[in-house]
């Protein structure tokens, strides 16, 4: 399922030396920005992994659709069986 992702990720983005620096720039960049606002930033964080695991919780526990009856169907007959 992941493997055209992953192949895609690793010819099209980490072979490229401007995407392995940008990515390695962007990752300092983040480590940065958590220490330097660290109160809320970690806050910041705390709350998108918590809604993160809260939208899957949300997924799983959501209840399965049930087929409504349909009203017409005990007046249907059944044809009878041909048989040749």
């Amino acid at each position: 399922m992941f493997l055209g992702a992953i192949l895609f990720m690793l010819i099209f983005v980490l072979l490229a030396p401007q995407s392995r620096a940008f990515l390695g720039n962007l990752t300092v960049n983040f480590a940065a920005f958590l220490t330097a606002w660290a109160p809320f930033s970690y806050v910041l964080l705390l709350v998108l992994i918590s809604a993160l695991f809260a939208g899957l919780w949300l997924i799983h526990s959501w209840p399965k659709y049930v087929e409504p009856e349909n009203p017409m169907a005990k007046y249907r007959r059944d044809s009878p069986l041909e048989e040749d």
